[in-house]
């Protein structure tokens, strides 16, 4: 009799398949493309490109010659794979060889075919600083532009497909994106089509290399899912602070959130579907946490600062499905009650252990505050009193300040109060809606997620354009660190690494193609 497979032993063996194929070790169809099938000088280029991935670092090399894509015939350097539907485009990139021509670039492609006057569609950026689209109405016709109106050192750059509207987006590293915007109203590139990125020299006799990294293909979740019902693929992310340089170190066909580092900076604790996992940085593979009875947990938990204690949130059917916090040890066991009352969201302990932070929902009242609770006692403490959403509070290392995010004064912002809920003080103040601050374990940064205008500043959805913010809290200068693709799950609880110097974080992206051409 044959053993059936589990369906966790399923989700197992296709978790391994996909980072396998992220790390580029094994079932690609080319060892050194990465994520792309294929690579070649498109039209006349008299020195020979190339295109190589390494896999260690997650990075691209490109070096192309070729006179230009411009009037009716394009010769380039292409890495490219074959996508249909709407996706989203983006890499970081340097120039590694001397400038020759002002006019050298890189860019994102979307054509028809690898005919030398195909029509397509880019996004590039030459090293003059001139940004633009360019695109080819129809076979052997002459290349169109749309420029961004300043010229600009970007070099973080994005392409994004909606049906048959494409945005391009560039920013100078650290900064806001500028977006600029072309609808292809006759359908002249095909739903199939090749897309890639590109360098061309401007020069037939030069040949050029640029350094590209954080490259990201994403396939958005479709216009109608219903959210907190339908989920598309989660990628597991750490960054380096100082370089911004991030790494995919796993990556699952559903939905993982909310990241922690432990203590000895070995292991990452998420959640999936309510259940909590342990990740092994070493061995790039999870383990169920025992959280016994408690399998209905959100992504609101975060460990308590020496390590030992887990603060969970896990729904109750004694209170109508709704979330209560629970203590456990960091290792497994099983949770005890701190909350009676409902709805409790956790999110962090007191620097001695003995409280426990959560925004909760009272008497009810629409407006969420946030409270602290004894975890002998069980008396909670009220520290925050607005009109509106009080949520992720998160008491500095050193005890003097409780940071959290509140939409008191219209927009959601990032504020501290003292440990008794006194002093308020707003510490950013933009318009962005800013979520989530997570206080470096030497208590000199803070890191928190962005929404922008297309969300209600009360909200923090799944799956819409967001960045990763870095404030300096000395200084107060605050700093993109990445644009990314996610939302709700993204950075919900501390992240840090224990030195200060990474942070791990989720980004999302359909699936499909990981399964049919290892993305």
């Amino acid at each position: 009799m044959k053993k059936m497979l589990t369906q966790k032993s399923v989700y197992q063996l296709l978790s391994m398949l996909i980072i396998l194929c992220i790390t580029n070790k094994t079932f690609s169809q080319n060892s050194n493309l990465g994520i792309f099938d294929k690579s070649e000088d498109i039209g006349t280029c008299l020195i020979k490109g190339s295109s190589v991935y390494n896999p260690e670092i997650q990075e691209y090399t490109m070096s192309g010659s070729g006179d230009n894509m411009w009037f009716g015939k394009d010769a380039f350097q292409y890495l490219y794979k074959e996508m249909k539907g709407d996706f989203i485009l983006q890499f970081e990139f340097k120039f590694t060889s001397p400038v020759k021509i002002a006019h050298r670039k890189v860019g994102w492609m979307v054509r028809n075919d690898t005919s030398l006057n195909s029509p397509h569609i880019n996004g590039t950026v030459h090293n003059d600083g001139l940004t633009s689209i360019q695109y080819r109405l129809t076979k052997g016709a002459n290349t169109l532009e749309l420029k961004m109106k300043n010229l600009e050192n970007n070099t973080v750059i994005q392409l994004e497909r909606r049906g048959n509207r494409y945005v391009f987006s560039a920013a100078i590293k650290g900064e806001e994106f500028k977006t600029i915007e072309w609808v292809d109203s006759d359908n002249v590139i095909n739903d199939n089509a090749l897309v890639g990125m590109f360098i061309c020299s401007h020069d037939n006799s030069d040949l050029q290399t640029a350094v590209i990294k954080n490259v990201r293909i994403t396939i958005p979740a479709k216009a109608d899912y219903r959210p907190y019902k339908d989920y598309i693929g989660s990628n597991l992310e750490i960054m380096d602070i100082a370089t911004g340089d991030r790494k995919i170190i796993f990556t699952a066909p559903n939905s993982i959130q909310a990241p922690n580092w432990t203590n000895d900076g070995k292991t990452l604790i998420y959640n999936s579907e309510g259940k909590l996992y342990n990740f092994d940085l070493k061995t790039r593979q999870p383990s169920e946490l025992d959280s016994k009875f408690a399998i209905k947990n959100n992504n609101d938990h975060a460990l308590s600062f020496d390590g030992k204690m887990l603060g969970i949130s896990n729904s109750s059917e004694n209170k109508d499905d709704q979330s209560q916090v629970f203590i456990m040890p960091s290792k497994g066991g099983t949770p005890k009650l701190i909350t009676e009352k409902a709805p409790s969201y956790f999110h962090g302990f007191s620097i001695d252990g003995k409280n426990m932070l959560f925004t909760g929902g009272r008497d009810g009242q629409d407006n969420f505050e946030i409270y602290s609770i004894n975890i002998k006692t069980k008396v909670e403490t009220r520290l925050t009193n607005s009109l509106g959403l009080d949520d992720g509070s998160e008491y500095s290392p050193d005890g003097k300040y409780i940071y959290f995010n509140s939409v008191r004064s219209g927009k959601m912002q990032i504020w501290r109060i003292n440990p008794d809920g006194s002093n308020p003080e707003r510490i950013t103040n933009d318009e962005s809606n800013n979520w989530f601050p997570h206080v470096s374990p030497n208590g000199k940064m803070i890191v928190y997620i962005t929404f922008g205008d297309d969300v209600l500043p009360g909200d923090h959805p799944f799956y819409k354009h967001v960045s990763l913010r870095l404030m300096d809290l000395e200084t107060s200068e605050v700093k993109i660190l990445a644009h990314l693709y996610g939302g709700q799950g993204t950075i919900n609880v501390p992240s840090w690494s224990p030195d200060s110097k990474k942070i791990t974080f989720i980004t999302n992206t359909a699936l499909t193609d990981y399964f049919t051409k290892c993305y």
